[in-house]
């Protein structure tokens, strides 16, 4: 397992490719791979900067609009199977996206269309051998946002990923995996082959109706169990990215390299605490 820059870090206000050059930086073996502009600076330039800098490819994001009409869908539809390509290319064969955990739509109507569009989504990324994971969200008040509450626990998405394809599984944030009241147990149950890609960070012990998507804590500030989670990971034998992802912290008002220093040297030190580093 090893450590990788996301731009949250930085409030996203720093892009590919000097995302990248940042992520060298502040002392990361990996980079997320942002797939548009990554693709517009080219296939080459995209594995040279990579190779120069000495950075793994962690993931790269599903470039398919799959939340709105089926036209929509369609035109990203058929821009995936480029990259696809490309990510296969740049050496990283995983792709990642969100399922909001309440919808406008009841959730056995939502459900089938999204069965129907990611299915869609694997068939075109198996050609190319590139694995697709799906993020659950956990915090209630992203159930609770939109009218019908949809997939929001661990188990259940799996379930659902099983359905899209064999090559679907999870996005596994420990932020969504503690408020969804995940266990160990479930990520070991889930094993390696379903775990497409990994984000930590951390949280504050409060009440399901005070936790906030945009307030998170680095990983090791808050009560999150990450030796725990990283035990598990290694014990299915999970051995690529762990992403760092936090919303809020006050990151956006520091300089971006005291972000991404900050984000290097916690989960650097959660890392070396479960006897990974």
């Amino acid at each position: 397992m090893y450590l990788a820059y996301n731009p949250t870090l930085t409030g996203g206000r720093v892009v590919w490719p000097e995302s990248a050059e940042l992520a060298a930086k502040a002392g990361f073996p990996g980079v997320d791979v942002n797939t548009g502009p990554a693709m517009r600076h080219g296939l080459d330039a995209t594995r040279r900067l990579l190779t120069s800098l000495e950075l793994r490819p962690a993931v790269v994001d599903l470039p398919v609009e799959f939340r709105k009409d089926e036209e929509t869908f369609r035109k990203g539809l058929a821009l995936l199977p480029d990259a696809a390509t490309f990510a296969a290319a740049i050496g990283c064969p995983r792709m990642t996206t969100y399922i909001m955990s309440s919808s406008d739509t009841p959730k056995a109507e939502l459900r089938k269309i999204y069965l129907e569009r990611f299915r869609a989504c694997a068939t075109v990324l198996a050609r190319s051998h590139v694995r697709l994971g799906l993020e659950f969200l956990g915090p209630l008040h992203i159930r609770k946002a939109f009218r019908y509450e949809f997939i929001w626990q661990m188990n259940e998405m799996l379930a659902f990923a099983k359905e899209c394809g064999p090559n679907v599984g999870l996005l596994l944030d420990s932020w969504h995996w503690y408020h969804a009241g995940a266990s160990i147990h479930d990520i070991v149950a889930a094993g390696r082959d379903r775990i497409v890609h990994v984000q930590i960070n951390d949280s504050a012990k409060l009440p399901p109706e005070q936790v906030r998507d945009n307030e998170r804590l680095l990983p090791g500030e808050g009560v999150i169990d990450l030796v725990g989670f990283l035990h598990a990971l290694r014990e299915i034998g999970y051995d690529d990215a762990l992403s760092i992802e936090v919303f809020g912290r006050g990151l956006k008002e520091m300089p971006p390299e005291q972000g991404a220093k900050l984000g290097y040297e916690y989960g650097k030190r959660v890392l070396e605490k479960a006897g990974i580093a």
